[in-house]
């Protein structure tokens, strides 16, 4: 964050991240890369984490070829403290500090992932400790951890800025029919897994937490709640889940870019323990 006077500083001026370095866990993913390519069109540099880089060093590689900023992708396990703390380290050396923290990582396997797998079905009844301990260790405790390491940090130098990747599911419940398929009886429908509200409900509680008690050493932290992104699913799926949204349509990969700046950026800093809805307008139905 700029320790000038926003008073001072024009609108434009206000969403520049130059000189900013921005942390994104799950770096690898369809919008951590989105994320990325937002922080660095306004100037800032991203650093794109992830248990497993080859997708995180694809888009650094593209992001710094088209920005000329220095974008990296680095490993780590977000579910264990060491690990956070040893890529924390390396980018500290490296660039001194970190600005921004977004906390994107998610487990979500798709049903028949979890099938193939041997974890059982996505319904309730059937659905196993392993799945549930593992997506919620992914999705809100890594979101915890990296919030905790990174932002005592951030508290000591008395500014920074998290920003948490909700859902439209974090505030309303799945509706489970845009899922069915059927050749399938009732007891075998494919479902949202509960583990997935939860995260993403919890997120929302982290941020509110998270703002409140940093609020004195100049941390905010916001979350953001998107709606689905089309990524070319099965025509049926996306007319029934586009039939509960207003507009009519999923989000387009890169429509959420203009929040994350927005969120991250001088723009908001009047603005702490908020969720910004971004879904189309489901959620309004």
């Amino acid at each position: 964050m700029s320790s000038g006077n926003l008073a001072d500083a024009g609108v434009r001026a206000r969403f520049d991240l130059s000189g900013r370095v921005a942390v994104i866990t799950g770096g690898g993913g369809l919008l951590g890369a989105q994320h990325a390519h937002a922080i660095a069109e306004m100037g800032g540099t991203p650093v794109l984490i992830d248990i497993d880089t080859r997708h995180a060093q694809e888009t650094a590689e593209r992001v710094s070829n088209k920005y000329g900023v220095p974008a990296v992708a680095l490993a780590a396990d977000i579910t264990q403290p060491e690990s956070i703390l040893g890529t924390v380290r390396q980018v500290t050396k490296r660039f001194g500090q970190i600005d921004i923290l977004i906390n994107n990582a998610a487990r979500n396997p798709k049903q028949e992932q979890l099938k193939g797998a041997n974890e059982g079905s996505s319904r309730l009844e059937e659905f196993s400790l392993t799945s549930w301990n593992e997506d919620l260790a992914v999705g809100l405790t890594g979101a915890f951890l990296c919030s905790r390491l990174i932002g005592q940090d951030m508290a000591k130098r008395g500014r920074g800025v998290i920003l948490n990747i909700a859902s439209d599911l974090g505030v309303i419940a799945p509706d489970q029919r845009i899922y069915r398929r059927a050749d399938l009886p009732d007891h075998q429908q494919p479902v949202k897994p509960v583990s997935y509200s939860v995260v993403k409900h919890g997120l929302i509680g982290l941020t509110r937490y998270l703002a409140t008690y940093w609020a004195e050493h100049g941390i905010r932290v916001n979350a953001l709640s998107p709606g689905g992104v089309y990524t070319g699913q099965d025509q049926e799926f996306v007319a029934r889940l586009t039939s509960l949204i207003p507009l009519g349509r999923m989000a387009r990969q890169d429509e959420y870019k203009a929040a994350v700046v927005f969120l991250v950026s001088d723009a908001s800093s009047y603005m702490t323990g908020t969720n910004m809805i971004m879904d189309g307008g489901r959620t309004v139905w």
